[in-house]
Order: structure tokens, then C-alpha cells, then sequence
């Protein structure tokens, strides 16, 4: 089988690292890719928001599935353009993929079909906000209604900061993803990650994660894309899953099905557990970055096998195996991020820290100059761990990040902390 997987970051290296796995991936090609991808597929030079390149790319070199990596190009209906020309792909149609294209358009379908989710408020004037915020108690969640690349959401401590927030989006400080402000309760608990792959009708779950979205350690300062993550989710426990799969992810399968727009593709629900169980905060369409690290090195199943199903609308009763260990990942950034950051400074000593057999490093943004590894992202490396515990995964993970020689990223030390905590009160 001859596939194409569009993406470059951590993501869809731990995507191809599994998709290479199987015996059923013939030839593996990545649009962009990037230093990592690049060992394991033929990266080419195609830009995916041209739609009829791709389309034409893909009937060329006999492409049997099209894995898209990253949401944009699922929000701008790529899915749909290669479905129409005969492609098979894995990722949501534009109609589906609304569910994270639109935080307003996915708190509408909890409200009409009671999933559990915040209270909230969704507003196309800053006025409106404005007079509904001030009625609101706080802390209050201040989000940017479209896509933002995970940093369009605001917790405001005080009413103040709710105000700028508020005033930033309209401003434009989000682009075109403020053109709608969704205004929500601040709900309290834990968070967590859990994922599902849909073939428009039914959904296998996967396993779970949990994300570190700050960028300081104990879970301070502004959020990003995603800092670190580990699989499971100790909060996860199988009567939780079991609430998920019937009180979210069911229904939102239906609710699809229900508007004419099945879902097929990943659906990654962002979970706030409460006293009171399950809440959805959000919705995204495609696998998470750094959660997806973790999960493919725990994953048992041949993922061609099972996206190719997912595909095909066939997933019948498939259930999805994993291995009895833990996985976390260490996102290494470049010093800056998420703010303004240097480009490229020198990665050196990556293939001796890679070595363990339990150890993957993921690239992202990282790019080939002659001999060396040099960061062009935010975001650059994910550093993945397996072991028979937490505090194993995570000690695996760390003493491969401390042989990395790159002076100019830095990582948080406390990936984890929660789970760790949790093994220790258990006894693990």
C-alpha cells in the first residue's frame, strides 16, 4: 500500500515511525515532513492547501490512503477534494471536522444533544461578550471561536483579564480564528486526553494521555502546544472510559450522523474530569501532539490496518490492543517559545541518546544542514520514554533528554507530576 502523510511535526514522526511498522505500507511518502520523517519516508515538497496538487500527486504515484497529520488542511476540506477524486483518506470531512474548526459549532451540538460540558456563552461582537462577561463569575475560560494552533484559549483569574482577553480577540490577535468569542465556566478537576478512531457510524476507543499545556514548570505561564504528555491517564480508570465513550463520544458519533456529516478520522476529546464525572472542554479532529507519542509507542495494533478500516467505514467490533507499560514524552522547545525564538542552532548527540530500545526521539521542527540537526520550530524534539511504571517512563525519558547536546532549547523537569504523585500514594 502506498500512503501519503501530510505534517511535520512530532506527531506525524510518531505517525510514520508506526505506519512504517506494518507490513501492509509499501512505499511511505510525508508533505513536508522534516530531519526525523525523512529516515523513515520520502518527504516531498507539496503544498497541501493546494488541493488539486495533492489530488494530482496522489493519482501519480498510485496513493491507496492519505493519512492527514494536522487539522488545517481537514478545516479547509482537503478530505472532501480527495474523496471526490477517488482517494481514500483518514481525517473528517469540512463538515465534521467543524468540531475543532468551531468551539461555538461543537458547544451547540453538547447543548442540543446533553453532553456534558461548561456553561458558556458564544458571541460575534465584543459588546455582547463584554455585557455577558460582566455577568459572569470568576475565573472565567476566554476562547478564540477557530483555530489558533492551542493557544487561542485565555483562563482569566480576574474580571480584568477576561476584559483584555476579550478586547485582544476582536482586536485580531487571533486573525481570522476571532472572528467569534466563546466565553465558558471555568470548570475544576483534572484533565485528561482520550481519544477514538470513527468510521462515521461507530468508534474504537484508544488508550489515554494527558498533556502539560504550560509552558513552566507546575503547570505556570502561558499555554502551548503541548510541553510533555504520558499514557495512561491514571485518572482514566475503566468505569470513567466507559462514562466517555457513552456520555461524549457516542452521542457526538450520532449528533454527526444526525447533520448528514458522519465523523470519520480521530476524534480527540479534551476532558476535564469533576466531582460530578466527564466534561468535555473541547473537541480536535486529529491526533494530539505530544499525546500521539506516546500513544503510538503503547500501540500493539498494526495502524495501517486500523485507519485503512476506519477509512472504509468497516471498523465493526475491532478492539484495540496496547502494551502493558507507560509512555511519557519530553517536548524540548527552543529557549523563547511560545513567544519569538532563535532558529538554527545545532542538535548534536541525538542517534547516542536514541539508542535505548526504550527510547524514541520524535522530531518536529528540525531540519537537515549538511551533517547537522538544526531547530527551525517552537517546538523540536519529543523525547519518548517506555517503562513498567510512571516514574520509570519518565526516568528513561529524562536520561535520554540529559545526553541531547543542544544549548539552545530548554524542557520542563516535572512531565508527569500528577501521575507520580498518584503512583506513589498507590504504592506503585
Amino acid at each position: 500500500m502506498n500512503i501519503l502523510l501530510t505534517g511535520s511535526g512530532g506527531r506525524e514522526h510518531a505517525l510514520a515511525w508506526k505506519l512504517q511498522q506494518s507490513p501492509k505500507c509499501e512505499k511511505l511518502f510525508c508533505a513536508p515532513g522534516n530531519a526525523g520523517i525523512a529516515k523513515l519516508a520520502e518527504c516531498i515538497d507539496l503544498n497541501v492547501s493546494d488541493h488539486p496538487a495533492v489530488i494530482g500527486f496522489c493519482q501519480k504515484n498510485n496513493i491507496d490512503l492519505v493519512v492527514v497529520g494536522p487539522e488545517a488542511p481537514l478545516v479547509a476540506g482537503l478530505a472532501d477534494d480527495l474523496k471526490a477524486a477517488g482517494t481514500r483518506v483518514f481525517g473528517p470531512v469540512k463538515a465534521a471536522a467543524m468540531l475543532e474548526g468551531s468551539k461555538g459549532f461543537t458547544k451547540d451540538i453538547c447543548a442540543k444533544y446533553n453532553i456534558p460540558t461548561a456553561a458558556y456563552g458564544r458571541f460575534s461582537n465584543e459588546a455582547d461578550a463584554l455585557a455577558y462577561l460582566a455577568e459572569q463569575p470568576v475565573p472565567i475560560v476566554v476562547k478564540a471561536d477557530g483555530l489558533a494552533a492551542g493557544k487561542g484559549v485565555i483562563v482569566a483569574e480576574t474580571r480584568k483579564q477576561a476584559q483584555k482577553a476579550v478586547k485582544d480577540i476582536f482586536s485580531g490577535l487571533f486573525g481570522d480564528a476571532g472572528a467569534e468569542v466563546v466565553i465558558e465556566e471555568c470548570l475544576v478537576g483534572e484533565e485528561a486526553s482520550f481519544f477514538a478512531i470513527c468510521d462515521g457510524e461507530r468508534a474504537v476507543s484508544l488508550a489515554t494521555a494527558q498533556d502539560h499545556k504550560r509552558v513552566g514548570v507546575g503547570d505556570t505561564g502561558p499555554n502551548t502546544g503541548g510541553m510533555g504528555a504520558y499514557s495512561p491517564a491514571p485518572v482514566m480508570t475503566d468505569a470513567m472510559v466507559k462514562r466517555v465513550e457513552d456520555e461524549i463520544i457516542n452521542p457526538t458519533i450520532k449528533a454527526m450522523k444526525d447533520m448528514g456529516s458522519p465523523f470519520c478520522g480521530v476524534l480527540f476529546a479534551g476532558l476535564m474530569i469533576t466531582d460530578k464525572g466527564p466534561e468535555l472542554i473541547e473537541y480536535n479532529v486529529r491526533f494530539g501532539d505530544p499525546e500521539c507519542q506516546v500513544l503510538m509507542m503503547r500501540m500493539e495494533d498494526d495502524l495501517v490496518e486500523l485507519l485503512s478500516a476506519a477509512a472504509d467505514g468497516n471498523l465493526g467490533n475491532r478492539q484495540t490492543k496496547w502494551k502493558k507499560l507507560h509512555a511519557m514524552t519530553i517536548v524540548m522547545a527552543a529557549k523563547g517559545y511560545p513567544g519569538s525564538y532563535d532558529k538554527g542552532s545545532v542538535i548534536g548527540n541525538l542517534e547516542n541518546a536514541g539508542r535505548p530500545d526504550n527510547i524514541e526521539i520524535f522530531h518536529a521542527g528540525t531540519a537537515q544542514k549538511g551533517d547537522d540537526i538544526i531547530a527551525i520550530g517552537g517546538r523540536v524534539l519529543n523525547v519518548t520514554g517506555l517503562g513498567c511504571t510512571i516514574c520509570e517512563a519518565r526516568d528513561n525519558a529524562y536520561a535520554a533528554v540529559e545526553n541531547i547536546n543542544w544549548p539552545g532549547g530548554f524542557y520542563r523537569n516535572d512531565i508527569g507530576w500528577r501521575a507520580l504523585e498518584r503512583e506513589k500514594t498507590d504504592g506503585g
